[in-house]
């Protein structure tokens, strides 16, 4: 009798503590995972990015050593779901998707400046006052950045409305958090920003007040003459289309759109960066890990697990001891 209790003893001893095992390598695979494709994955997607560099001509590379390059990245469209449109898990996940690419890029890249040109909330245009306070914390979270990074934000459609929405208390709330700038200069860069809602056809009023303060900045930039009718940029960035494409307007002057930085918009986000001297600039766009990329990986170490406990259980071969089967059948013949 007691034989076959200490051989029971033993058959639990060894059936627990190959439990214990298989629950130790699902635990193991679920953490490398989660690892993987909750943080690493920024890491290693986003470290492959490089600042652009600044062609010069033989002419003037003398004259532009001296020059300092400024880093600036440019993202657009975030879209940070509101309490109507915004489900808690889609929320969750494509919040929990841009802040780790933002903090990650700000970690690898170290820009100087940050400019998200628009469409920062999804609800801003109807959303309630606690709604709105909200979405502002969210945002500051998910965005935060140390203090020698200046982060500038322009006002989008989905902020504050297309221009028959505007009203003033959208704008002023929308001024109040973000103290958007006309005028922005550093390192003897000059940034105009442009809420190009305001300059929609027939808000008249509004298309006045935004000439005006063209007509102002204008006057800023070359103030020995008084007068320039026109700012003639070197370069044009903007949001809004959530895809990349580029225009030539008249005299030559580039219009890049910048991509949405959310996986709710696309399967492969992206943003710009951007090198700037006073005379010349140079651009690349950095991708951010593919959804899809994620999902595969995620349904693969599913399958994954699968197979593990199918193998524990006895219910399938394990595919080493089936290959060595198949291997030695092979020598055999």
């Amino acid at each position: 009798m007691a034989t076959i209790r200490l051989g029971f003893g033993r058959l639990n001893f060894y059936l627990l503590k190959r439990r214990s095992f298989l629950l130790l390598k699902l635990i193991a695979v679920v953490f490398a995972v989660l690892l993987f494709c909750e943080f690493l994955i920024y890491y290693l997607v986003i470290f492959q990015c490089n600042w652009p560099k600044v062609k010069t001509s033989a002419y003037d590379s003398e004259q532009e050593t001296h020059e300092t390059v400024l880093k600036a990245m440019f993202l657009a469209d975030t879209h940070l779901l509101g309490e109507v449109r915004g489900h808690w898990l889609d929320k969750l996940r494509r919040e929990w998707q841009m802040e780790r690419a933002f903090q990650t890029a700000l970690w690898l890249l170290q820009p100087e400046v940050v400019f998200i040109l628009g469409d920062i909330f999804d609800e801003g245009k109807w959303s309630s006052s606690q709604a709105w306070a909200d979405d502002v914390v969210r945002f500051q979270k998910m965005f935060r950045h140390p203090p020698h990074v200046q982060l500038k934000v322009v006002a989008g459609n989905h902020d504050i409305g297309f221009h028959y929405q505007m009203d003033t208390y959208r704008i002023k709330r929308f001024e109040k958090v973000f103290n958007p700038e006309r005028l922005f200069s550093w390192k003897g860069i000059n940034f105009v920003m442009v809420n190009s809602v305001a300059l929609e056809g027939d808000g008249c009023n509004i298309c006045s007040e935004a000439e005006a303060e063209l007509m102002e900045i204008s006057h800023k930039l070359n103030c020995s003459r008084e007068l320039l009718w026109w700012l003639q940029p070197r370069l044009v960035l903007s949001g809004h289309t959530h895809s990349a494409c580029e225009v030539l307007h008249g005299a030559g002057i580039p219009e890049l759109s910048v991509p949405s930085f959310s996986w709710r918009n696309r399967n492969n986000p992206s943003f710009i960066m951007g090198s700037m001297t006073p005379t010349k600039y140079a651009l690349a766009k950095c991708y951010l890990p593919h959804e899809d990329t994620v999902l595969i990986t995620y349904c693969g170490a599913a399958g994954f697990l699968v197979v593990i406990m199918l193998v524990d259980l006895g219910l399938l071969a394990s595919p080493f001891l089936l290959g060595c089967k198949l291997l030695r059948k092979f020598k055999t013949v």
